[in-house]
């Protein structure tokens, strides 16, 4: 079932906080030194640790957006983009539904926004390819992408964002739009030949099929093999999609 909160668009500017009551128009009433203040519509003191709603101050904007991301991803990497909500995503950071939809959007536009960050070191690709000799931008980039499956702290999110993308059209749609616009299109601009996108896509197919195939399939004997020959053996394979040398 399709959580409201997750279909919504961003919030309005001001959240229930920010909205004034006829009844909090009165400072609170004066107190002693060291006894609490008490408001003055005689309601109960408002807890300093309860979740927060309305848009935070700017200074602390950043750091919400920080908390809301990196909540987004243990959610979607936990449920799945499927049972993720946003509902769910606003309680792990702390903060109201309201509030990531006023910074994010829709899931959709939540997940897409985590995932960029997750993939931010592979889409540092076509800096690879210009990194060094065109010779070995093969071997470049195919250490450069399993040195991200291969480190424990990067392969976690990474397997639940191809996971989600692989049972879910909405979450393949926003991976498909990042790989394609920030990832294969760069790369292949710096080729500059006249078949360049079909030669980085064959490049990237290469490269994420064998990932599959190793990290989440675990087809043997790939998934037990040792790293270096598998790039050893990948590397030329990727530098013929890329120069046909």
């Amino acid at each position: 079932m399709t959580d409201p909160a997750d279909t919504a668009g961003p919030a309005d500017t001001a959240g229930p906080a920010d909205r004034a009551h006829p009844a909090d128009t009165a400072g609170p009433v004066p107190c002693t030194a060291g006894t609490p203040a008490v408001p003055a519509n005689g309601g109960p003191t408002p807890d300093p640790a309860a979740r927060r709603r309305g848009r935070p101050p700017r200074a602390e904007a950043g750091d919400t957006r920080d908390r809301i991301l990196a909540a987004a991803r243990a959610v979607f990497s936990e449920r799945g983009y499927e049972k993720a909500s946003v509902r769910a995503i606003a309680k792990a950071a702390g903060v109201d539904s309201a509030l990531v939809h006023h910074y994010f959007g829709t899931k959709e536009q939540v997940f897409e926004s985590a995932i960029e960050v997750v993939f931010a070191p592979a889409l540092s690709g076509p800096d690879a390819l210009v990194a060094g000799p065109v010779s070995e931008a093969g071997e470049r980039m195919t250490r450069m992408i399993f040195g991200l499956w291969e480190n424990p702290a990067s392969r976690a999110p990474l397997l639940a964002v191809v996971r989600s993308a692989v049972t879910n059209d909405t979450a393949a749609a926003a991976l498909r739009r990042l790989v394609s616009s920030q990832l294969l299109s760069r790369i292949a601009g710096e080729l500059g030949t006249e078949d360049a996108e079909l030669r980085a896509e064959l490049a990237a197919a290469q490269l994420i099929g064998t990932a599959l195939l190793r990290y989440v399939i675990k087809v043997e004997p790939l998934a037990s093999a040792d790293i270096e020959q598998v790039i050893a053996r990948l590397a030329p394979v990727v530098q013929s999609h890329l120069t046909g040398a």
